[in-house]
């Protein structure tokens, strides 16, 4: 769970610091840089599993796509000055994993934070546009005692925080930086503490955070705030690849982009009922069945996954009121969109950060409701304990939707905005800053806020409009 971020010089994210909670819902106007948010999450992501050369090619550059000039990445970038990001990420990673050769590992302490600063150099030789290098690296522990100070948002310490923050640590930092007459090298340091040699790395051979270097069990926490991280991810989900029918030797978890919807729901049913439970899979397509019929406009009298034995492939149904079954591809993009969200609340393997743009995308307004309803019961509920029946998830939306706004609780709610600040110049310029809603868990008193004032474009009929209620229906 992502608790907190910090980027420094990432695109337009020249200075931003960010708290969230389970559920967390950035507005505002398009072309603002709001995707970049999600931009640096998932760097921070790939960073975690690729070299520096492939994250940055992973993430989008300046046109949109993916695969572009490692310049795009740098608040600046083109520039002819000192090129830096920094970010920063605090967060309560899982206290029991695997590592890469399947052995356990179990952390000693869960709430983490983590730091790394990254370089640009510039190219060699003709006909090279420089790469990324690595400047620092810190893996702190942050206490128990500290934890109230840290997590913010609602919650219950007794049922929740205490269940998600274990161990404890006595000694330093798990990652460190230390500045040499060679050159900088990062520190590696065992769960013992100050007990243990560290081993250190050269920074400017790295070519890939050493983070990302750790796979075995030798060192648990540092691997259980890598698997955190991994577990960060960008939903985008596509018609295409929600509609397709799923082989019998394809994944059984829903891919970010939709694809493997049938196998997925097929395993999921297969799998329900706990230890000493039946396993009935009519009650898992029954719930999926029952969320889908939030949406008004869909007779929906059940879905199930039917097994074609002679083309060994999943397909799933949607059997609506009148003996009407329809296949995936014949269903429009939200309802399917809207059902991929249904699956993954009934998937307990699911887990992890999701990202997701617009989600109220292909829903009809009067169905914005139950989107926005399914997409805050994926995340967590924070006075309960994490668990089988409340998986430990936390879900971040971005949206320009002035419906999604209206019915959001301000607590949950970040307004985007561009703001004049001092560059790294000292120039005023302007980046993105993110407000809180005054008066909610995020206001700190040094905290810009945003009130109902500067959300009236959210709120109001537009100029202009043709339609409109009469004040006394209105009222």
């Amino acid at each position: 769970m992502l608790t907190r971020l910090e980027v420094q010089g990432f695109k337009n994210l020249l200075d931003v610091t960010i708290e969230f909670g389970p559920f967390t819902c950035i507005a505002g106007a398009n072309g603002m840089g709001k995707s970049n948010i999600f931009d640096a999450i998932e760097f921070l992501s790939y960073l975690a599993s690729d070299t520096l050369v492939e994250a940055s090619q992973r993430v989008r550059g300046a046109s949109g796509l993916r695969g572009g000039d490692p310049r795009d990445l740098f608040w600046d970038g083109y520039r002819d000055h000192q090129h830096r990001i920094t970010l920063a990420a605090e967060m309560i990673v899982p206290e029991q994993v695997e590592d890469d050769l399947g052995s356990p590992a179990q952390a000693s302490t869960t709430f983490l934070r983590y730091e790394v600063t990254l370089g640009f150099e510039p190219p060699a030789r003709e006909g090279s546009i420089g790469r990324l290098s690595l400047f620092g690296e810190e893996l702190r522990h942050i206490t128990r005692g500290e934890a109230p100070r840290h997590l913010r948002f609602p919650h219950s310490a007794g049922r929740f925080r205490n269940a998600v923050i274990r161990g404890e640590r006595r000694g330093g930092p798990f990652l460190s930086t230390e500045f040499r007459e060679s050159g900088t090298v990062i520190n590696v340091h065992g769960d013992g503490g100050s007990r243990g040699k560290p081993q250190p790395r050269a920074a400017a051979r790295a070519g890939r955070t050493v983070l990302s270097t750790v796979t075995t069990n030798d060192y648990p926490t540092i691997l259980a705030a890598r698997r955190e991280m991994q577990s960060w991810h960008r939903l985008a989900l596509e018609p295409s690849a929600l509609r397709a029918p799923d082989s019998f030797s394809a994944p059984r978890s829903l891919g970010t982009d939709g694809a493997h919807l049938a196998a997925t729901l097929h395993r999921i049913a297969q799998e329900s009922g706990g230890d000493d439970q039946k396993i009935d899979p009519e009650a898992v397509y029954a719930r999926v069945a029952d969320r889908l019929s939030d949406l008004a406009g869909v007779a929906v009298a059940g879905v199930t996954v039917e097994l074609d034995q002679i083309r060994e492939v999943f397909t799933l149904f949607l059997e609506e009121r009148g003996d009407l079954r329809l296949p995936a591809r014949a269903l429009s993009e939200g309802t399917l969109r809207f059902l991929a969200l249904c699956v993954l609340l009934e998937d307990p393997r699911f887990t992890g950060l999701v990202c997701m743009e617009e989600p109220e995308n292909g829903i009809h307004p009067a169905n914005v409701p139950a989107m926005l309803d399914l997409v805050r019961d994926l995340a967590v509920d924070p006075r309960r304990a994490p668990g089988g029946d409340n998986p430990f998830r936390q879900v971040i939306v971005n949206t320009h939707s002035p419906w999604l706004v209206r019915l959001c609780d301000p607590a949950d709610l970040l307004l985007a905005d561009v703001r004049p600040r001092p560059g790294p110049t000292g120039q005023v310029t302007r980046s993105l800053a993110l407000l809180p809603f005054h008066g909610t868990w995020r206001a700190a008193a040094d905290t810009a806020t945003f009130s109902k004032a500067d959300v009236l474009a959210y709120l109001a009929a537009p100029v202009g409009a043709q339609l409109s209620l009469p004040l006394d229906i209105a009222e």
